[in-house]
């Protein structure tokens, strides 16, 4: 069997810089100081976890994003040094996220604004084909921390399906929370997305709904029709709706060391499936196993898209 492609996954949006720090138990007073026990300097943001993961898992992909010109600037693209040499530079800070973990795996993020919000849709588009190879796909990452990319989705992601690129979006959580009007803006732009790839907090406060189930199918029936609506369930699995059928995929119990990223892990997993021309509900295992090996280990480690791929002819 030929397990080459030619497709390339493109990665889009918040490539900013991580400061991880654990584990808090409490918040401190206004006035005092804590010392924690771990801290970890990377690049981060939705869209720089998913390029890691594709790295590590040897997947032809680029990153598509921008730069500040500040210290960190030459430091977070050195990690991604193919793509960042067509990033535009602006004069502004580097976005930088501290990402605080408590005793029960929950997080606390803290971000400033910096240069993932400048990035404009003439910036993604001439770091893109103007055509794609048949089976490409692009990922949309940070959809509400991307301001200036945001105000202009509708457009962006017609000419993406009109240059033949399967679309996916993973939205994050909207700062301000979810409002009738922020669902209306999305549906200038839904039904030109393919895959919409969410947690289940996400998918119930877009759906503006009670049940996973019913926002599963009611996110589903907006989308163009090509893919589907993936809610991350967590230690859960992960279920799929679509307009054929409704799949779910268990996931195995694991030690977690550090959740930070698990969502943007699941997404490399879950694409570089499709991209490989797997079946959606394989795409759904190969999500699970990414996510699962890159929770549970330190330093993260992730399987190849070769060993998922024996994985998948064992079973």
């Amino acid at each position: 069997m030929d397990n080459s492609t030619a497709s390339t996954l493109y990665v889009v949006g918040n490539i900013n810089v991580d400061l991880i720090m654990s584990t808090l138990s409490d918040w401190p007073k206004r006035g005092t100081e804590v010392m924690l026990q771990h801290s970890e300097l990377r690049p981060g943001g939705s869209a720089g976890n998913c390029a890691l993961a594709l790295e590590a898992m040897q997947v032809p992909y680029r990153a598509i994003a921008n730069q500040g010109d500040d210290g960190f600037s030459h430091w977070l693209a050195s990690h991604f040094p193919l793509s960042a040499a067509h990033w535009p530079r602006y004069a502004c800070e580097t976005s930088l996220t501290v990402g605080v973990t408590h005793p029960d795996n929950e997080r606390s993020f803290l971000s400033n604004h910096g240069h993932i919000t400048v990035l404009t849709a003439d910036d993604v588009l001439a770091q893109l084909p103007l055509q794609a190879t048949p089976g490409d796909i692009v990922l949309l990452c940070g959809t509400f921390l991307c301001l200036e990319l945001y105000d202009h989705y509708p457009a962006l992601l017609a000419e993406l399906q009109k240059r033949g690129f399967s679309v996916a979006v993973d939205t994050g959580w909207p700062p301000a929370g979810w409002s009738d009007e922020l669902r209306l803006e999305m549906d200038r732009w839904l039904a030109n997305c393919d895959w919409l790839l969410l947690n289940e907090v996400e998918a119930l406060g877009l759906a503006a709904a009670d049940l996973l189930d019913q926002s599963g199918k009611k996110l589903a029936a907006r989308l163009s029709g090509r893919g589907g609506c993936v809610i991350k369930c967590g230690a859960e699995g992960a279920r799929l709706w679509s307009a054929a059928s409704v799949q779910f995929a268990a996931a195995q119990p694991v030690t977690v060391v550090d959740t930070i990223g698990a969502g943007d892990s699941f997404n490399a997993g879950f694409l570089t499936a499709l991209l490989y021309g797997q079946s959606s509900h394989t795409a759904l295992r190969w999500g699970i196993e990414v996510a699962s090996q890159a929770i549970s280990s330190s330093p993260r480690r992730y399987p190849s898209w070769q060993q998922l791929q024996l994985t998948n002819e064992v079973r």
